[in-house]
């Protein structure tokens, strides 16, 4: 079979772009947005953007100063196999992931940076708290009540395939140039997703080049290119992704940086949606259609639809978790679920 023509992302549409002028206007653009959006220079005034501007030694030189001494893990391609972070032929990934000091590292890129045909090396989802000293406090963006998770995500050009988050993020490119592709949340069947349980780094991804689309073999694909929109970010800028977009990532220049921060808007004792669909498969799955019809219908009463009439019929101070959920009734019913399990 030939080999799929390469595809031009900068002819999709480009995410638009949101003027914000204080923290207050981002806190207010950013509640309850459902749609993503572009903030340009939002982060030009940190020290580590400005370090980056110098060269990507003097971004790696501010980062060493602030880090801390422990073990951090990183992912090694293999010489030669290019950017893209992902399965070989056979379903494994062609990349290793090891540990090392923050120096050993920086060690590795200051020999290739630049350097055709190196291995792509990544640093994925590093917490700035607890891994650097102080980078937080000097580098961040002030989201109000929210309590972010904030990581930095630091390496070589690499490419990262379409995939999504549960949380809301906010995506600051502080070094280097990133590009954006994304997909609205409904597009999840056009995307061709690959396995649950064996993934690059924990969400499931597309199995398409994005780069070099094969229609033949993903024939929807068509479908999701539809939807997409890019967004190309320089220093600075920032890049919100709504919760459950798919996003397509990548790092464009011989040294990057990128800061994100997670957050969730909702009550912090509700749990992750994506362990209620692994215990779905894990029980419900494999049924046959008549069962699977039945908790279908259960499902649609008591959680998609979960009208009043599911509790009319039982006194308030009965209802234990049918009625809203709060702190005690979540961690009674979050019990339940895990004697289930240990069974």
């Amino acid at each position: 079979m030939a080999e799929a023509a390469a595809f031009d992302l900068s002819t999709l549409p480009h995410i638009a772009e949101e003027e914000v002028g204080s923290a207050a206007d981002l806190d207010a653009r950013l509640a309850g947005a459902d749609r993503p959006f572009v903030i340009r220079a939002l982060a030009a005034d940190w020290p580590l953007v400005k370090a980056g501007l110098q060269s990507g030694g003097e971004a790696r030189a501010y980062l060493l100063r602030h880090r801390r001494e422990r073990a951090f893990t990183f992912s090694l391609g293999q010489p030669g196999a290019g950017e893209r972070l992902f399965y070989d032929d056979r379903m494994e990934m062609n990349f290793r992931t090891l540990k090392g000091s923050l120096p050993e590292v920086f060690g590795a890129i200051d020999a290739t940076e630049g350097q055709p045909g190196g291995p792509a090396i990544y640093l994925a989802s590093i917490d700035m708290q607890h891994y650097f000293d102080g980078l937080h406090e000097a580098n961040h963006v002030p989201l109000g009540e929210r309590k972010p998770l904030a990581s930095i995500w630091i390496g070589t050009p690499t490419r990262i395939a379409a995939h999504n988050d549960v949380p809301d993020n906010l995506a600051v490119c502080a070094a280097g140039r990133r590009r954006f592709t994304l997909f609205p949340p409904d597009q999840f069947a056009n995307l061709y997703l690959g396995p649950i349980d064996h993934t690059p780094a924990g969400r499931t991804v597309s199995m398409v080049d994005l780069t070099r689309p094969d229609f033949e073999a993903f024939p929807r694909f068509r479908e999701a290119l539809a939807t997409a929109q890019i967004a190309e970010l320089e220093p600075g800028d920032a890049l919100f992704v709504p919760s459950l977009w798919w996003h397509h990532v990548e790092a464009l220049s011989p040294f990057n940086i990128l800061v994100n921060y997670w957050w969730r808007e909702v009550r912090p004792f509700l749990g992750m949606p994506q362990d209620a669909l692994h215990h779905a498969m894990l029980a419900i799955r494999d049924l046959k259609p008549e069962a699977k019809a039945h908790w279908r219908a259960l499902f649609d009463h008591y959680v998609f639809e979960n009208g009043d009439e599911v509790t009319a019929h039982i006194p308030e101070n009965a209802r234990g978790v049918l009625a809203p959920l709060t702190a005690e009734t979540a961690g009674s019913l979050r019990a339940n679920i895990l004697r289930s399990l240990s069974r």
